[in-house]
């Protein structure tokens, strides 16, 4: 029952995510809002032409309807409240004939919408085949132990209905409140779209490939020089998955080089990646998915607010600014001991050392493995995986990504409840 769609009223930005997941998912929408909700406060999703923008009448007699906060549990409403009721319902009966589900936001709940609660209780007898997912957005309120009519309907149930909640620590006072069973309440925590802040490259990225479900997700920018070495740090995420069993992609974000031919040196990392365990799928070069000449920097640093991991396997460098880019976004940083400077930056950020070959000043290294390389990257697979899964930082992080964004919650919280399944 929006007035307004301004994002300082918190539930605005909620209804806006749970819209880009019904819509998301297939679902066919309507957005219910009170009749004096102004269309020039449409904004992102609110103005996607697949919705159903439905106007609740808020007149009775030709005068505007005026909401009280009927919190208390006992007294009296204002002498129109019945007749406003029934006009209300009179409009929602008209939205509701033709939809399954019903998704409610606080009107069992705030008794600044007493008048709303009652009208949706008259149209649920009309249309009893109606389900409801009634949505309690702040703490649950005590049951009283006396109540009177119609202030009571905030506490008593409704119909076939499941009563959600945004943490699974308040199901059981939502319980209370309506005295349902248990299982009738379910938790749907409040999504954070990270990707929806981010550069329209990274959000056209997203929807060629898969950014959020990774356990561990390394983005490695560079040139396409086998100077790199970018097929030792496929090797390595080949070797981390191998180990851990974990799930691990890697995103290239490359761009051509004159040393060697781009599509040569990536069938060579993409080998010596499979070799060690990097399937087809979780080796990314935004190269081939419309970035031929590199991605751009803003891009990146979005990317690295994703990934948790940074591996630097470079030959030789100056500096390593990329370092410090991809500290800066919280990730574990694997670098090449044997450059001095990767060596002098690692160790006043506390990085992870691993050794490949390398240019220092005036000599040329070459490692050699024993008893081979592959049990040289399994071992050091092993001890960075315990590492990531020990740092509470880069915990916080992942599952964060993985399960708070809208597509996890739709897909595991959301959807089985619309759909019924």
């Amino acid at each position: 029952m929006f007035n307004g769609l301004s994002k300082t009223y918190s539930l605005v930005s909620v209804v806006e995510e749970h819209l880009h997941m019904l819509l998301g998912g297939g679902m066919t929408v309507k957005v219910l809002v009170s009749e004096d909700c102004p269309d020039s406060e449409r904004y992102g999703i609110y103005n996607d032409e697949r919705i159903e923008w439905v106007k609740v009448t808020n007149r009775f007699e030709g005068k505007q309807i005026h909401w009280m906060d009927y919190s208390q549990p006992t007294g009296s409403v204002h002498p129109a409240f019945f007749q406003e009721a029934e006009a209300i319902s009179v409009s929602l009966y008209e939205a509701f004939r033709d939809v399954e589900v019903v998704f409610l936001h606080d009107i069992l709940y705030q008794g600044w919408h007493l008048v709303h609660n009652v009208a949706v209780r008259q149209v649920q007898v009309r249309l009893p085949r109606l389900r409801f997912l009634a949505m309690t957005h702040s703490s649950p309120a005590s049951r009283p132990r006396r109540m009177d009519w119609p202030l009571s309907a905030r506490f008593l149930p409704l119909p076939n209905t499941t009563y959600l909640y945004p943490a699974e620590s308040g199901l059981p006072a939502l319980a209370g409140q309506y005295q349902v069973p248990l299982e009738l309440c379910k938790a749907i925590p409040n999504s954070l779209n990270l990707q929806g802040g981010m550069s329209e490259d990274v959000q056209k990225l997203g929807q060629l490939t898969d950014l959020f479900s990774p356990d561990l997700l390394a983005v490695y920018p560079g040139r396409l020089t086998t100077g790199k070495q970018l097929n030792k740090a496929a090797a390595l995420l080949g070797a981390i998955g191998s180990v851990s069993g974990k799930r691990v992609k890697m995103i290239f974000c490359d761009f051509p080089s004159m040393d060697i031919e781009p599509a040569v040196y990536k069938r060579i990392i993409r080998s010596e990646g499979e070799r060690f365990g990097l399937g087809e799928a979780e080796l990314v070069f935004t190269s081939d998915l419309g970035w031929p000449d590199g991605f751009p920097h803003r891009g990146v640093m979005d990317l690295f607010t994703l990934s948790n991991l940074f591996v630097c396997t470079s030959y030789s460098e100056s500096f390593g600014l990329i370092v410090l880019e991809a500290a800066s976004r919280g990730n574990m940083l694997v670098l090449n001991q044997a450059v001095p400077a990767l060596e002098e930056l690692g160790n006043r950020l506390q990085a992870y050392f691993m050794r490949w070959h390398a240019r220092g000043f005036g000599v040329d290294t070459r490692e050699t493995y024993h008893p081979s390389e592959e049990a040289y990257l399994r071992e050091h697979a092993e001890r960075i995986t315990g590492l990531m899964a020990d740092n509470p930082v880069i915990q916080a992080k992942t599952i964060t990504r993985q399960q708070y964004n809208p597509k996890w919650i739709w897909e595991n919280r959301l959807m089985p409840l619309v759909t019924n399944r």
